[in-house]
């Protein structure tokens, strides 16, 4: 009789340890690395001593802030201490004398949700964000939701990239997140 309980022990022992492993196997999206600015995101830019230039500018479709004397200058992919490097480079270029810029993010771009949510669409994003929190910004989830994890779609450089994640993952803007509803 003893032995057969430790045989059972022994057998069943690693077979709970795989049942409770409920984390995804990879992540294909990347999770760290600094913040890239695209279309979509408003900056504040700040210009010292420069009053009429010193406000908001929303990143357009072509991944530019049109800010005045200078035009355009392009700022998608870059991080805001790169972008004030570009902005402070056009402002010397002829218009200010040792321009002093500095550039941080006012809104991010949203964020996407789809599936089996009670109201998907666009949210705004809130720094910090997890897949849980968008699953709650979307009105939580729908009767027949798989609750267990999600799919998460990323831009990383040139190519639109796939993760099922955890509800712990963190987001980024411009993210879609979708829900897949369970099978019975």
């Amino acid at each position: 009789m003893r032995w057969l309980r430790l045989l059972l022990l022994l057998l069943l022992v690693p077979l709970a340890a795989c049942a409770t492993n409920g984390a995804p196997a990879t992540y294909l999206v990347e999770v760290k690395g600094p913040y890239t600015l695209d279309t979509g995101d408003v900056v504040r830019v700040s210009v010292y001593g420069e009053a009429e230039l010193t406000k908001s500018y929303k990143v357009d479709d072509g991944g530019a802030v049109a800010m005045p004397l200078i035009g355009a200058v392009k700022v998608r992919g870059k991080t805001t201490q790169q972008a004030a490097a570009a902005i402070t480079a056009a402002l010397a270029a002829g218009y200010i004398r040792e321009p002093s810029v500095a550039v941080e993010i006012d809104t991010y771009r949203p964020f996407f949700i789809q599936g089996a949510v009670k109201t998907g669409g666009q949210f705004p994003y809130v720094y910090g964000m997890s897949v849980r929190a968008a699953i709650s910004t979307a009105g939580g989830y729908s009767e027949t939701a798989d609750r267990s994890r999600a799919v998460v779609y990323r831009r990383q450089g040139n190519q639109m990239v796939k993760g099922i994640v955890n509800l712990d993952f963190p987001i980024y803007p411009g993210d879609t997140i979708v829900i897949s509803e369970r099978w019975l």
